[in-house]
């Protein structure tokens, strides 16, 4: 049966991989992202392959551009099935030289970005009787990370809100459950080794994993897919742990 699926930060990294696999299981996807040229040719590429996707260019910070862009997916697709969150970004900063400027814009994306576009969507959900929500954390958010005292904070923040949500919403036949990846390999990633931000290269990272190897946006991928299925009614409030087995 083919859903109407959102996907905010959907044109690139683990989000570009999400709403590509709704759109070639046969999904009508609505894909949200800031980066307009990044947008264009991801539409482009997925609409050639015959998808029915629509792409919004907004900042999941601005409440009124979110509500405007969900209500454009709904009248070009229809009522929204799935609510997917991928936007947000990775910040470093010792937590002495932390400005509050920058505390202020980790969590205005990652957690209030996540807050804005699930509330935008979900009443077609509680209306229709169904729905799946996912939203993407970090395994930052369960086991911190120095340096990262904003972004440990918005992604913990991202964790605690998918679980209330899942408490609220399970009444109506909505599943509200988060992703935690460990380091995935994403042009984010990348530019964070390209700085010096990471400790150390990707794949000496990954080689330390108990599978060897960095996560892929598709590993994530198989994981949100499964979520937002049928056959995931019955898991809901969980945190799927997509992180090439570390222990927590």
């Amino acid at each position: 049966m083919s859903r109407v699926a959102v996907v905010s930060g959907g044109a690139s990294g683990i989000g570009a991989a999400i709403s590509r696999r709704f759109a070639r299981r046969g999904d009508k996807v609505a894909i949200l992202d800031q980066r307009g040229d990044t947008l264009k040719q991801h539409v482009s590429a997925l609409s050639d392959e015959g998808a029915d996707v629509r792409g919004y260019e907004v900042d999941v910070t601005d409440r009124s551009a979110v509500q405007d862009a969900i209500g454009s997916a709904r009248r070009d697709l229809g009522p929204i099935d799935i609510v997917v969150t991928s936007a947000g970004i990775t910040a470093y900063a010792p937590f002495t030289e932390l400005s509050i400027e920058e505390w202020e814009r980790t969590l205005a994306i990652n957690l209030t970005g996540t807050f804005n576009c699930i509330q935008a969507a979900i009443p077609d959900m509680i209306d229709a009787g169904w729905g799946r929500v996912v939203t993407i954390s970090s395994t930052a958010g369960q086991a911190a990370a120095p340096g990262q005292a904003h972004y440990v904070a918005s992604k913990g923040g991202v964790i605690a809100l998918t679980r209330a949500l899942a408490a609220e919403f399970a009444g109506n036949g909505i599943t509200v459950n988060t992703i935690p990846p460990a380091l995935v390999d994403t042009p984010m990633a990348r530019a964070a080794e390209a700085d010096g931000t990471l400790p150390a290269k990707l794949d000496d990272i990954g080689a330390m994993l108990p599978l060897k190897r960095v996560g892929t946006a598709e590993d994530v991928a198989a994981a949100c897919e499964f979520l937002c299925s049928e056959d995931a009614g019955y898991i809901t409030g969980q945190q799927i742990n997509v992180n090439g087995g570390i222990y927590m």
